[in-house]
């Protein structure tokens, strides 16, 4: 999909996406003079999260003023917070990464309408990789159609997560999940940074992935492309609640129903949904897809 074809909220988000990606672009040049700061244990933000996201929030509102803004570093400061329109911002989601020079980082732009995800781009400007998504369109990587993974066996699956890393997480809780998913899947990554983990999901690139404790600006944008292509995302029960609940799972259908049997118990939502019912929805949803028309990685 060209820019020329794109809807021209997401043509705004991608601008948007990009001036922030040559700001960290830059400061990544000389990352060891980036002025950095802790919000808390183990979470920073630096001076480039605060650059790129007042980057996004002009180019979006110099378009959009009546729409609202959430975002990682200010909240609702920004924008109209009544308005039916919430872009849902992360300026650089893999800080730490990014401060250690190690990159895998984004920014990740979604637009709620009413609740409901309709615009989302996640932009990896290490690769000048641009994932995007309009709702009822596709999900595209750099201009070409991407669809979730074709694999349906656990046991050849790469799976990719996040690790605990706040005070008060559940260390041992996420020790046996991992431990669970390492034993009956090919492999278990840690990139960093969720809205490109949910991206990769989309694209194929891996199989699945699950991650406690994200907020809404870790997910939104990357969510919208995983269903786009064709796979599922919800919470460790298989619910669609998962952008409030802080637990998140995303797969291709067959394998998104064998990760919820897996991960089921580990849910905070574990009894709220009857037994059975998301694997049979993700059946169904499998016989319908469409054939992946990207290039199945090795």
């Amino acid at each position: 999909m060209t820019t020329s074809t794109l809807h021209p909220m997401l043509n705004v988000a991608v601008r948007a996406a990009r001036a922030a990606g040559a700001i960290i672009n830059r400061a990544a040049l000389d990352v060891e003079a980036v002025r950095i700061s802790q919000k808390q244990v183990n979470d920073f933000v630096t001076e480039v999260d605060h650059a790129s996201e007042a980057a996004i929030i002009e180019t979006l509102l110099t378009a959009y003023p009546q729409h609202g803004i959430l975002a990682e570093e200010s909240g609702s400061a920004h924008g109209n917070p009544k308005s039916d329109h919430i872009w849902i911002i992360d300026p650089l989601d893999g800080t730490t990464n990014f401060i250690h020079g190690f990159p895998v980082y984004c920014v990740s732009i979604a637009l709620s309408v009413r609740g409901r995800i309709e615009q989302a781009v996640v932009y990896d400007p290490s690769r000048n990789d641009l994932f995007t998504a309009t709702r009822g369109r596709g999900a595209y990587m750099n201009d070409r159609r991407i669809r979730v993974s074709k694999r349906t066996e656990m046991n050849q699956c790469l799976i990719s997560t996040g690790f605990p890393f706040r005070k008060g997480d559940d260390f041992p809780k996420y020790l046996r999940m991992m431990s669970d998913v390492m034993q009956r899947t090919a492999g278990l990554r840690r990139p960093g940074a969720a809205a490109l983990d949910l991206a990769y999901v989309a694209a194929g690139f891996t199989d699945g992935f699950f991650e406690t404790g994200l907020k809404p600006w870790d997910a939104a944008a990357g969510s919208l492309l995983v269903t786009e292509a064709g796979g599922l995302i919800g919470n460790f029960s298989g619910e669609s609640e998962f952008l409030e609940a802080e637990e998140c799972l995303a797969a291709s259908p067959r394998i998104y129903a064998q990760l919820v049997a897996l991960l089921r118990q580990y849910s905070k939502f574990q009894g709220v949904a009857p037994r059975g019912t998301i694997s049979s929805r993700a059946e169904q949803n499998v016989e319908t897809q469409e054939p992946n028309r990207g290039t199945e990685p090795t």
